[in-house]
């Protein structure tokens, strides 16, 4: 047998994971174990689209996929080691980063993403705990269970997608079509969650959510938005003012005014009008002072 596996590291549904080691070059390594005996059909979606996705995408800012094999009739991925998550590191007081580090998160996300869209695929659960660090430094997106092709313009899709903390206004009006303006939306939560080490926008349940995203960022009008108020249930919500420039400043009083207009540009109500990953990437902030860290100097936080 090619791989070992030594210690179970985290366990759901369908999956359990564990990290091993690869005999032949001693290289640590992460084996999500998908328990097919769960599926009377055969294999769920989720592990379909997980195996398919990451045969596809290969970039430095995507989790790599390195073997697959069945063993006692599951499903067992060979995945790259990655010690560590962002939400760990956001969670842990103990750890003090830089401007330069929510900078280099920041673009390794957005570069990650980029490639990602470009390859004609959502993400659809962009959060913290899905954006792993390596033991050199790097982000690295992971788990595409609820991934997929970007739709064409006649298909219909669930808008039950993506944790609810980090879900675009389209998906919390129940949308049926939407695009990789979702991803986004999720990157530009994170943003924020990062500046202020709590959850930005944390919604108890759907409604909630709603509540809470619009009380932030202010009730996505006509105006700005045309048609958004034919959406079922757009006409029970309280219309509140978007925060003027002044307010969004105190939220994030030690945000240059680049990455507000960054944050701004991820947070658009409007989806059709919501940045694209390009368009984050070429932002001022990423080339302004201070530099984006280096990731080498970036892994004594896995370490803590």
């Amino acid at each position: 047998m090619e791989y070992s596996k030594e210690k179970k590291v985290g366990e759901g549904t369908y999956a359990v994971v564990y990290v091993g080691t690869q005999r032949s070059t001693n290289r640590q390594i992460a084996i999500k174990e998908i328990k097919t005996s769960e599926f009377k059909d055969g294999l769920d979606m989720s592990a379909i689209r997980e195996v398919k996705y990451l045969q596809e995408l290969n970039h430095p800012n995507v989790i790599s996929l390195i073997d697959i094999f069945m063993a006692y009739d599951n499903l067992n991925l060979v995945l790259e080691f990655l010690p560590s998550d962002l939400e760990v590191i956001i969670k842990d007081r103990n750890i003090l980063f830089t401007p330069g580090d929510i900078k280099a998160w920041m673009l390794m996300t957005l570069r990650g993403i980029h490639h990602i869209h470009r390859n004609f695929v959502l993400h659809r659960d962009l959060k913290p705990n899905n954006l792993l660090l390596s033991p050199d430094g790097m982000i690295k997106i992971a788990d595409f269970g609820l991934a997929r092709i970007m739709p064409g313009p006649r298909e219909t899709l669930t808008s039950n997608v993506v944790t609810r903390w980090y879900r675009a206004p389209e998906l919390l009006f129940g949308a049926q079509h939407y695009t990789y303006a979702i991803d986004i939306w999720s990157i530009g939560i994170i943003f924020a969650e990062l500046m202020l080490r709590i959850p930005y926008l944390p919604g108890q349940d759907d409604v909630s959510q709603m509540e809470v995203t619009f009380r932030a960022l202010g009730t996505p009008t006509d105006k700005d938005w045309p048609e958004v108020s034919s959406f079922p249930s757009y006409n029970k919500l309280q219309i509140y003012p978007p925060p003027s420039k002044d307010e969004f400043r105190k939220r994030f009083i030690a945000a240059p005014e680049s990455a507000l207009d960054l944050m701004n540009g991820m947070l658009t109500m409007n989806p059709h009008k919501r940045w694209d990953s390009s368009q984050c990437l070429q932002s001022v902030y990423f080339t302004e002072l201070p530099p984006p860290s280096n990731p080498e100097d970036m892994k004594n936080f896995l370490k803590k």
